[in-house]
């Protein structure tokens, strides 16, 4: 393994080398790099792209993306150039149907996908990196398709490389990071299964002259289809619609004219920044991995942009991934931990098309009877502070989860801390480790300093011996910090007052949770994922 960028050009064999492929330098292809590369792996990234893109795409990022950036070092810039999301107000017929606050915490950011890429990128070469753009996959000449990551040392993948024509790239590991119309995954001969909408959507960006909330998604939901206007930052607004089915292409009268029939009033375009029609699709790769090949993000899955998850998602993707990777190439990590990549982020990522798909479709109710039901919900859900409390929580990502496969994952025997767990919004094993608690005691780490494994103890008797067994139990693996919980700050994070443990992933996740009784199963969940060094 090898730290910072490789140009890799053989000197006797012509191909060039590296630790890891990134195939895209979008988002999820950026982030991905940047955290290989504060890691200490080598990274080629390659763009067919000529140039970065203009286009503002993806807008919202989320809580539990924004902590991947902050810890990446990219956050405080990020939030500078962003505008804050504090609520959602709903519309039906011109009437107010319904308005949700944003608890602070959960609040979102928006951001053209640009500006998210340009400070990726600026990071990218901060930390040694580099983007070969004009640069096309074409194949890969060794894949092995046994899905075995010890099956070779490694896949060989033939690029076109503009004026320099076709080479070879040989790489440990590739990542496919290059969009829905994948190269990568073409090459690896994955289906992309999933439907279609049946409505195309057309998309403004523009200034405005009018009275519209510098902070507010509105939706407004009529007849003739939904309407959704979005800030940006400079005073711009999106402005999302479901398109009437004569139209062809979207102009700026036409989107004046159905922003006149189904908005606010009172608002006009003064200024188009950019426009699209496009189709909502709800796809998933049927393999995110083949081998040492891997997909990531769009790659990987696309779904409505209800809720702005996508991009969020792709970010995990690559946190997710990142970590593992290096290990394995830094000797810390067996082969077999990558073998749940495929199963955690498909997890995740089908729970996301079931929530886009019901907001989607909320859109498109046109019915009598569909309109009655959805906004009578939406009353419902204004009445009783659903939102907030439960669907909120969700779309920041703090209820991303990777259900436990083993026992030793969880705490033997039944208490009143595994019962509560039970509870909706109750922290559980696979969920993320508190952050407020993470970062006060340094296990997210930093920019220069990226987290690795920890053992967070708790314990109801500070004088009592648990702590130093757990020291014993770690001493195979010297890497892993331990680090002292108390039951006031921990618990009403937790939920778990029982003297005991969390094992806790580089990327924040809890791989394991026990009781003082449970000692053994730490030692064979740390066994399963970490070689001993000591």
């Amino acid at each position: 393994m090898s730290g910072g960028a490789t140009d890799g050009v053989g000197a006797t064999d012509g191909v060039g080398a590296t630790d890891v492929l990134v195939v895209g330098a979008g988002p999820t292809g950026l982030f991905t790099a940047c955290e290989l590369l504060r890691r200490g792996v080598g990274v080629r990234l390659i763009d067919r792209a000529a140039a970065p893109s203009t286009t503002p795409k993806a807008l919202a990022l989320w809580p539990r993306a924004l902590d991947l950036l902050d810890d990446l070092g990219v956050g405080p810039a990020l939030r500078a150039a962003a505008v804050p999301i504090a609520g959602f107000s709903y519309f039906s017929g011109g009437a107010p149907l319904a308005r949700f606050t944003i608890p602070p915490e959960l609040r979102p950011v928006h951001l053209p996908q640009y500006e998210t890429e340009r400070l990726l990128t600026e990071r990218l070469h901060e930390l040694g990196g580099k983007i070969e753009r004009g640069v096309r996959l074409l194949a890969f000449d060794d894949l092995d398709h046994s899905g075995r990551v010890d099956a070779t040392d490694g896949v060989t993948a033939v690029v076109e490389h503009g004026d320099a024509g076709v080479r070879r790239v040989r790489a440990s590991f590739v990542v496919g990071a290059d969009g829905a119309g994948s190269a990568v995954r073409g090459a690896l001969g994955a289906g992309f299964q999933g439907s279609t909408y049946p409505l195309s959507f057309a998309l403004v960006d523009a200034r405005v002259e009018g009275d519209l909330p510098p902070d507010q998604l509105l939706y407004y939901q009529a007849a003739s289809g939904t309407l959704m206007i979005a800030p940006l930052p400079d005073g711009v607004f999106r402005i999302l619609a479901v398109m009437p089915q004569d139209a062809g292409t979207v102009t700026a009268p036409m989107m004046q004219s159905l922003l006149d029939e189904r908005g606010p009033g009172g608002v006009t375009l003064t200024e188009t920044v950019w426009r699209t029609v496009y189709r909502v699709h709800a796809r998933t790769a049927t393999d995110y991995q083949r081998g040492r090949v891997f997909l990531a993000g769009d790659s990987a899955h696309v779904h409505s942009p209800a809720g702005g998850q996508g991009m969020n998602n792709g970010l995990q993707d690559g946190a997710n991934l990142a970590w593992k990777l290096a290990a394995v190439l830094g000797g810390a990590a067996p082969a077999s931990l990558l073998d749940d990549y495929t199963a955690e982020r498909s997890e995740a990522t089908d729970r996301i098309v079931a929530d886009t798909d019901r907001q989607t479709r909320a859109w498109m109710a046109h019915t009598r009877t569909r309109v009655a039901v959805r906004d009578a919900a939406f009353r419902a859900a204004d009445r009783t502070g659903l939102v907030p409390g439960q669907v909120f929580p969700v779309m920041a990502g703090r209820r991303v989860r990777y259900t436990p496969r083993r026992p030793t994952q969880e705490p033997s025997g039944r208490t009143r801390c595994s019962l509560l767990r039970r509870v909706p919004g109750r922290l559980r094993t696979g969920m993320v480790f508190p952050r407020e608690l993470a970062v006060r005691h340094g296990m997210t780490g930093g920019p220069d300093a990226p987290a690795g494994w920890t053992v967070a103890v708790l314990t109801r008797h500070p004088y009592g011996d648990f702590p130093d067994l757990v020291t014993r139990t770690l001493r195979p693996w010297p890497a892993v910090r331990r680090v002292l919980l108390h039951p006031s700050e921990a618990v009403p994070l937790t939920g778990c007052a029982t003297t005991g443990f969390y094992l806790v992933r580089p990327d924040g996740h809890i791989a394991a949770h026990g009781h003082a009784e449970d000692l053994e199963r730490l030692r064979t969940e740390l066994g399963r994922v970490l070689l001993p060094q000591g």
